[in-house]
Order: C-alpha cells, then sequence, then structure tokens
C-alpha cells in the first residue's frame, strides 16, 4: 500500500480543502484560532466547540462556476454529565451535469460527479484554558463509473486566554486511508495538512486579526506544473524554493470586526491561492481575498461571503444557525 496522505494537488478528495461555512470562506479558507459563536467554524477544528454552542444547528449553501454547489448541514450538543461537546456535520458537493463521451468524443449521455464528508466529533476542556477534540469522519465519491470511499481523521489542540484576547490552535487534518478505491490497484491519497493559527482580540476595539499556517510539514507547496515552471524559471538546480513567496505561501491572514456586538465584518487574504489561481499577462483583480459579513443575535445567526477564485470570478456562500434549545 502506498502512501495514505500527502499535499493538496496530489490527492484524492481534495474537496476536503474547500469550506463550506460561510465564516470560514470569508476567513480566507481555513482558521483554527478564531473567536466564534459560529458552530460551522467550531466544526471545522474540534477543539473551537464550546458549552455555548449547545443546540446550535448550522445549515450553508455554496454556489459556485459551472452549476457546482456545496451544502454543510452541522449540529453540537454539550453534555454537562460528562464536559463533552459533540458533533456532527455532513458536507457534500454537487459538480452539476458533464457531458460523457466515447474514445473518439461522441456524446453518449451525462454523469452527475459529487462527494461527501459524514462526521463526528467531540472536544473536552483541560484544566482552564486548554481544550482538545476530535474528528472522525467518513468519505465518499461519486466520478460516473467510478466510486470510492475513505476514512479520516483530525486532531485538534487550543489554548484561550480571553482575558488577554489570545486564543492559539494546532490542528492535523484528514489522517486516514481509502477503503474503496477507484481503481482496484491504484490507492489514493489523503490531503493531509498540519495546520497551527493564532489569534488576536483587541480589548480597545472591537476588533480580531488571525494568522493562520498551512500545510507546516513541507516547506516548498507550490504545484508542480510544467508550464508555470517554464514560465516562472523554475528548473532542477533553480527551484528558488527558500523565496519569500514560498514562504507566504503557508499563510492566511485575516481580520474581522464586530460591531455593537450583532455585525460581523470579515476580510481575509490566501496568498497560495492568488499565486496558484493567478493568469499570467492578465487582471486578476481580487484573486486570494474573501469578504464576509453577519447578523449575529441571541438565538440566531445569518451569515454570507464572497471569495474571488481566478479570473476574479467569486463564490458566494449563504449560511444560517439556530440555537434550537430557544425554540424547543
Amino acid at each position: 500500500m502506498g502512501k495514505t496522505q500527502t499535499l493538496g494537488g496530489r490527492a484524492g478528495y481534495n474537496f476536503l480543502n474547500s469550506s463550506t461555512s460561510p465564516q470560514l470562506t470569508a476567513l480566507g479558507g481555513m482558521n483554527l484560532s478564531a473567536f466564534t459563536k459560529d458552530g460551522s467554524v467550531a466544526v471545522y477544528n474540534p477543539a473551537l466547540m464550546r458549552p455555548f454552542m449547545n443546540s446550535q444547528l448550522s445549515a450553508a449553501f455554496g454556489f459556485m462556476q459551472a452549476g457546482t454547489k456545496s451544502f454543510q448541514l452541522s449540529q453540537i450538543l454539550y453534555h454537562s454529565t460528562s464536559f463533552t461537546s459533540f458533533s456532527g456535520m455532513i458536507q457534500y458537493f454537487n459538480y452539476g451535469s458533464i457531458p460523457s463521451t466515447d474514445a473518439s468524443g461522441n456524446i453518449t449521455g451525462s454523469i452527475k460527479p459529487a462527494e461527501y464528508a459524514i462526521q463526528i466529533g467531540a472536544s473536552r476542556k483541560y484544566m482552564e484554558r486548554w481544550h482538545y477534540g476530535i474528528h472522525l469522519k467518513f468519505i465518499g465519491s461519486s466520478l460516473g463509473q467510478y466510486r470510492s470511499g475513505a476514512l479520516a481523521a483530525d486532531i485538534g489542540v487550543c489554548y484561550a486566554d480571553s482575558a488577554n484576547g489570545v486564543q492559539a490552535g494546532v490542528l492535523v487534518k484528514n489522517m486516514g486511508f481509502q477503503v474503496k478505491k477507484y481503481l482496484e490497484n491504484v490507492t489514493e491519497e489523503l490531503p493531509f495538512d498540519l495546520q497551527m493559527g493564532v489569534t488576536y482580540k483587541f480589548a480597545e476595539a472591537p476588533l480580531q486579526i488571525s494568522l493562520t499556517g498551512h500545510h507546516l510539514h513541507q516547506f516548498d507547496i507550490r504545484y508542480n506544473d510544467t508550464v508555470y515552471n517554464n514560465a516562472n524559471d523554475i528548473i532542477a538546480g533553480n527551484t528558488k524554493a527558500f523565496s519569500l513567496d514560498n514562504i507566504f505561501r503557508h499563510f492566511v491572514v485575516s481580520a474581522q470586526l464586530l460591531l455593537e456586538n450583532k455585525i460581523e465584518i470579515t476580510a481575509a487574504y490566501n496568498h497560495l491561492r492568488r499565486r496558484e489561481l493567478n493568469i499570467y499577462d492578465a487582471s486578476n483583480g481580487l484573486n486570494g481575498f474573501s469578504m464576509g459579513a453577519g447578523l449575529i443575535l441571541e438565538d440566531f445567526q445569518l451569515r454570507y461571503s464572497r471569495a474571488y477564485f481566478q479570473s476574479n470570478s467569486p463564490i458566494n456562500q449563504l449560511g444560517i444557525h439556530l440555537l434550537l434549545s430557544r425554540y424547543f
């Protein structure tokens, strides 16, 4: 059996790297340390689950290019006897309808590829400031006649010092293996990632800023594409791996402004996304940037995000959060 986890671009199930939570998308696609009341971010890093999220139900919808749609449904419950938060989540991607052809290019019908993950998690507090948690998930993929499945786990640890406005976290994502292969003799690897992040919340201003590092287990994470390499003078012996550009590709920077404790404004920049999706000799506009807004009430949240990808093409996501204990 080959390796079971790898870098992005060289693994199966890469939809796991796509955010289906509006606030997480607005934060640049990843964040494991933000101070938040949003349970859909907490199910990204199990160590962010808190007792006040008990009974929060989150539903989010994403609209992308070429008819691709995403959906996320998550629920968090706190069990006071065991002092443990539990979560469940379904993440689903529908890639629309794609024509299928024979070897000569003749259209023979259409396929409707889709991928999904079903996840359960648990989180507990240790001493006063430490939190830890784990996710277990089953991953499924249906690409026409090819189907596969995998099992994976995420483990997160968080240090929260709310008095000083500091929260930091470590997350190990997508540790696992394939249980059903697309092809009998070909093992797909999982998109493994090691992430670390820190958030600082200002005491004198309704603002918090976050720095999130990803793919920290390997320095050079540039996509190995021949055309790109030739355009950027990346050849054997001249890879420029230790450049500032390659360092910045590991980080996402974000900021959130909370107005009157009810309106949240978010903006972020993902350097890896901009560098990999820019089109050369073209105007790339806001590629790599994302933004969002949220209405946060005591028992209801409404969130919207917009993230920019190749050719300045954005994706839009909408999320609704209900605190079910207020209604039932």
